[in-house]
């Protein structure tokens, strides 16, 4: 069973880029841990092409070499935190129908040029004080990342709705120290769920 994610610096975790089975310190770590740990009578190879500093666009880019000559039987994709922090300083946001192209392009893809299930993993934003103004932008990119999760997911994980009610038990910086990269609780919590994700890709197999 090979799993494949993709995403930014969350995904990416200080991962070797020479070494796509580099899977990194991040989320992706504690989910494979999981993963094995769940279903031990099974084989995965885990492969992280996650970027720190990528947006949709340069996922585009890259998506032939780092995901559709792989022809994994699971991807996971999380984007879209960048598309809002890199144009933040002016708020000169990308538009949502750009994004919301460039996020297409990415799961017709996968659709129609593999066999893969399809993760998508929601972008999110943990209270934060410099940064409650990238709400503006990505409270409406979160609800184009749901509506397409509605046409292609197999599964879809709601991160920022997660991590809204972490916060509520727990404060903002136990998760993550700047709102947006999880520390290691952070990372466990996203794992818990991506583990879940793929459990019920497994159930309908």
């Amino acid at each position: 069973m090979k799993i494949l994610m993709q995403g930014d610096s969350i995904t990416d975790g200080g991962r070797d880029r020479n070494d796509p089975h580099s899977i990194g310190w991040g989320y992706g770590l504690y989910a494979k841990r999981y993963i094995e740990a769940r279903h031990p009578e099974m084989e995965f190879e885990f492969l992280n092409f996650g970027i720190s500093g990528n947006q949709s666009s340069d996922l585009v880019g890259r998506w032939t070499t780092d995901c559709i000559q792989w022809q994994p039987d699971i991807v996971s994709v999380m984007i879209g935190v960048n598309d809002t922090w890199h144009r933040a300083h002016n708020r000169q946001w990308l538009s949502d129908e750009d994004f919301e192209a460039n996020y297409r392009n990415l799961l017709e893809r996968v659709k129609n040029e593999t066999n893969a299930k399809i993760i998508m993993m929601e972008q999110f934003l943990l209270p934060s004080d410099d940064k409650e103004y990238f709400r503006e932008d990505i409270n409406p990119k979160i609800m184009i990342t749901r509506k397409l999760a509605r046409e292609y997911a197999d599964v879809y994980v709601p991160l920022d709705g997660y991590f809204a009610a972490a916060c509520v038990e727990k404060d903002s910086w136990f998760w993550s120290v700047d709102g947006v990269h999880p520390n290691n609780n952070g990372c466990a919590l996203i794992a818990r769920h991506y583990a879940d994700a793929v459990d019920k890709i497994l159930e309908n197999m």
